[in-house]
């Protein structure tokens, strides 16, 4: 490896260090999962933020967002949410006797759709192309969004009255699925003694949109080898046979896995991947893709019991040496 590849990777690596440092200055004591947004960021993936309330969801997003110096709009999720409302519409300018579009929210480098699941299916839809594609249909046009596009989306597991839960297709699309928890008591208790303070104002960009893009690239060439491909393949391949399963992961699952594998090691230091990479990432890519099957007739099981189920999986699936 050449002096100036060396000299980049480790500016690279104290970049991605400052990143985290300043994320976990708004969402105090919570590191592996600000590493995991983080690794979702650089891998170009979207992210679902799901918990209880009041425990630093839209804190997270907004951290996330205002540390890669990012245009964000949030948009508050709600039943009577329109797909327009989101997108744009097509306005009729009567001086010029032609249609303009006037673009919706989603036209952002970052889109924070707080509390997704309470919005009709109809809206939820909307995102589907926006988050595959990195583009929208309006009145017949494609137009492109912002590179880097990314969603960061919240939701309440434990309310389900007058929610609209995410179908497998919207699900697929969220590279990581992140809980929170609560904070550990001493940093609870400085919240409390610090609670006028909005911590998201402390948060210091540390790089551009632009810059983002290009480490998105430099991710891509990051190093997986045929063992590890065949390893991250069985360990999705399992989750369609288990009995356990009534829906496995899909191919994107594991093009996802692969891609969050990678932005890992780099986040690591590392220009290659090793087995940790995916068997640390596999439960948070994985577990709300599948859907287990029900033990009893009207019973869904929950995120606790799909994440269990797929930490059965992995332990199963030998790692290579």
């Amino acid at each position: 490896m050449s002096s100036s590849a060396i000299a980049a990777g480790a500016e690279r690596l104290e970049l991605l260090g400052e990143l985290r440092h300043q994320v976990e200055a708004a969402l105090e004591g919570k590191p592996a999962v600000v590493e995991l947004a983080t690794i979702a960021l650089l891998a170009g993936g979207h992210v679902l933020i799901e918990d209880v309330p009041g425990v630093g969801k839209t804190t997270l997003a907004r951290a996330l967002a205002r540390a890669i110096g990012a245009d964000m709009t949030r948009v508050q999720f709600t039943s009577d949410l329109l797909p327009s409302d989101l997108l744009g519409v097509s306005v009729y300018d009567q001086r010029t006797a032609e249609f303009h579009i006037r673009k919706g929210p989603i036209f952002a480098n970052v889109l924070l759709a707080d509390e997704i699941n309470r919005a009709s299916p109809r809206t939820q839809s909307a995102l589907l192309e926006a988050m595959n594609d990195s583009q929208v249909t309006l009145d017949g046009s494609c137009l492109d969004l912002p590179d880097p596009f990314i969603v960061l989306a919240t939701q309440n597991p434990q309310d389900f009255a007058g929610t609209f839960p995410l179908p497998e297709s919207q699900l697929d699309r969220f590279m990581v699925r992140i809980s929170i928890g609560y904070p550990p008591p001493h940093i609870e208790t400085r919240l409390v003694m610090d609670a006028d303070t909005d911590r998201v104002e402390k948060v210091s960009p540390v790089m551009s949109p632009s810059l983002l893009v290009q480490l998105h690239r430099d991710m891509a060439s990051v190093r997986i080898d045929h063992a590890l491909a065949t390893y991250l393949q069985a360990l999705v391949g399992a989750t369609r046979s288990s009995p356990n399963v009534a829906l496995g992961a899909s191919p994107r699952a594991a093009k996802s896995l692969s891609r969050a594998a990678r932005a890992r090691a780099l986040i690591h230091g590392r220009t290659y991947c090793v087995a940790d990479d995916i068997h640390e990432l596999a439960v948070p890519v994985l577990a709300h893709r599948i859907r287990l099957a029900a033990h009893s007739e009207g019973y869904v099981p929950g995120r606790e019991e799909a994440e269990n189920a797929l930490r059965d999986i992995v332990a199963r699936v030998p790692v290579p040496l």
